[in-house]
């Protein structure tokens, strides 16, 4: 059974940084598809980063330059680092395990609240 653990998170000033940290157990981050998730108050749950298992990384137009997934195979933990955060970065942050046996699966963590306020 897959678990994805979040920390990180928390109240940080608008310009400051955080970084999220993602534990899996149950499968090895590095031969799954890992992605950072957010949602904020009222809005959809949207994609932000992600990084499969050739290590190539996406990230949404809002946060390119900004943030940054990376991936510790021996801690078997994903990373996202957040830098220059804005107000509008407000919202939960989910971890997302995404792979392929006979039929795609899918794991979600129980998310950690970031809030960018002065």
């Amino acid at each position: 059974q897959v678990q994805l653990v979040e920390s990180g998170g928390g109240l940080v000033q608008p310009g400051g940084s955080l970084r999220l940290s993602c534990a899996a157990s149950g499968r090895l981050v590095s031969i799954a598809a890992m992605g950072w998730y957010r949602q904020a108050p009222g809005k959809e749950r949207e994609s932000v980063a992600g990084i499969n298992e050739s290590g190539i990384k996406n990230y949404a137009d809002s946060v390119k330059g900004r943030f940054t997934i990376s991936r510790d195979n021996a801690k078997n933990t994903v990373y996202l680092q957040m830098n220059r955060l804005k107000p509008e970065d407000t919202a939960i942050y989910y971890c997302n395990m995404n792979y392929f046996t006979k039929m795609p699966v899918n794991y979600w963590g129980q998310g950690t609240q970031v809030t960018v306020s002065s």
